[in-house]
C-alpha cells in the first residue's frame, strides 16, 4: 500500500514533484485498483512511464508490497507449532531464495505484530543481530506510541552499528515515536567473574533491571557454525565453535545462553561471558519474540523452543516444517 516516509531527507522541487506523482500513481494502482493504461490516460503520461514510476515507488519505499501465506496454510502451521511448543503465536513468512528478502519478510511480520500489540507506557527489551535489526526497517506506523526500547545485551564494536542493540533501540524508538535506553557495557567479556563484577555496577544493573520488567522482548536465535555471527565478530574462534558442537551445542538465545537440542544449557566454555538478560530473565517477560529467518537455524530454533520461554516465533515456512519434522524425530 502507498506509504509516505516521514524520515525522508529534504528534497528539491523536482524530487518532491516526482514523489507526489509516484504516490498518486501508487494510490490509483494499488488502492483503487485502476490499470496502468487507465492511469496513463488519466494523468497524461505514457504507460511505460507509469510502469517505471511504480517500480521506482517500490524501490524508494513509497510502496510496501507484501505477499502472505494463504490464511488456511498459515493457521495450520501456526496451530501445530503452538500445540507442540506452547507458543502464543507463530509468524510464518513465505520462503525466498534471497536471504535479505527472507529476513525482511520475517521482520515485517514482527513489525506488524508490534504495531498491533504495543501500547503507551510499555517496555521492549531488545537483543542484537541482523534479524532483530531488520524489524526497525519494516515499521510503518501512522501514529506514534510512547514505548521504551531498552538494550537487553551489551554492545560490540565488531558487530557494526547496524546490528548493535543500542542502534536498533534508537531506530525502533524513532519509528514508533518512543525512547531508547543504552546498556553501557560490552556484550562479551573475558570471564564469568568479570561479567559478574559488571552486574554490580549501578548503571549496568539499572538498565538490566528495566529490561527485566519489559512487556516484550525481541531476541535472535543463533546457530553454532563456523559462519555464525559470533565467529565473524571475533567473539569465539572456529575451534571453540567446533568444540561446542561436539559437546552438543546447537544454538544460542540472544548470544547469551548456549543450548542443546533439548533446550537445556550446553556444557561449553563459551557459557557465562555475555552481559545481558538470560533465560531466567526472559521467563518473566510476557511476550518473548524469537526471530530467525535463515534456514540454517532450524535445529537452534528447536532447542530454543524447547526451553519454554518463547511466546512468539517468527520464521520461514521451510524452517517451520523442518522444526516440526525434527521435533517428531527427536522426541522420546
Amino acid at each position: 500500500m502507498p506509504f509516505n516516509n516521514p524520515w525522508m531527507p529534504r528534497m528539491n522541487g523536482q524530487d518532491a514533484a516526482d514523489i507526489d506523482l509516484m504516490t498518486e500513481i501508487s494510490t490509483l494502482y494499488y488502492v483503487q485498483g485502476e490499470t496502468q493504461e487507465a492511469i496513463a490516460n488519466r494523468l497524461g503520461h505514457s504507460r511505460v512511464r507509469i510502469g517505471r514510476l511504480l517500480k521506482r515507488a517500490q524501490a524508494e519505499g513509497i510502496v510496501d508490497v507484501r505477499v502472505r501465506l494463504h490464511p488456511a496454510v498459515s493457521v495450520e502451521i501456526e496451530q501445530e507449532l503452538k500445540r507442540r511448543f506452547g507458543l502464543k503465536r507463530a509468524l510464518i513468512a513465505l520462503d525466498n531464495a534471497d536471504p535479505d528478502v527472507q529476513r525482511s519478510s520475517v521482520a515485517s511480520l514482527v513489525a506488524d505484530h508490534l504495531s498491533r500489540s504495543l501500547t503507551d507506557g510499555q517496555i521492549v527489551a531488545v537483543g542484537m543481530g541482523r534479524n532483530v535489526a531488520a524489524v526497525a526497517d519494516n515499521v510503518f506506523l501512522a501514529e506514534s506510541l510512547k514505548v521504551s526500547f531498552v538494550c537487553a545485551i551489551g554492545g560490540s564494536l565488531r558487530a557494526g552499528e547496524h546490528m548493535n542493540p543500542d542502534h536498533i533501540c534508537r531506530r525502533l524508538a524513532s519509528r514508533f515515536g518512543g525512547d531508547s535506553e543504552t546498556l553501557y557495557a560490552p556484550a562479551l567479556v573475558q570471564s564469568g567473574e568479570l561479567r559478574d563484577a559488571l552486574y554490580e555496577n549501578s548503571t549496568v544493573r539499572q538498565t538490566l533491571d528495566r529490561a527485566r520488567r519489559a512487556d516484550t522482548a525481541l531476541i535472535g536465535v543463533g546457530d553454532v557454525s563456523e559462519d555464525s555471527n559470533m565467529v565473524r565478530m571475533g567473539w569465539f574462534s572456529a575451534q571453540e565453535i567446533a568444540e561446542a558442537r561436539l559437546s552438543g551445542t546447537v544454538g544460542d538465545m540472544m548470544g547469551y545462553d548456549f543450548i542443546d537440542i533439548h533446550g537445556k544449557p550446553s556444557a561449553t566454555q563459551m557459557q557465562g561471558r555475555v552481559v545481558g538478560l538470560n533465560i531466567q530473565d526472559l521467563t518473566r517477560i510476557p511476550d518473548v519474540i524469537a526471530i530467525a529467518s535463515e534456514n540454517t537455524k532450524a535445529v537452534g530454533i528447536l532447542g530454543a523452543l524447547r526451553t519454554g520461554v518463547i511466546d512468539t516465533l517468527a520464521t520461514s515456512v521451510t524452517n517451520a516444517h523442518t522444526i516440526l519434522r525434527l521435533d517428531e524425530a527427536t522426541t522420546g
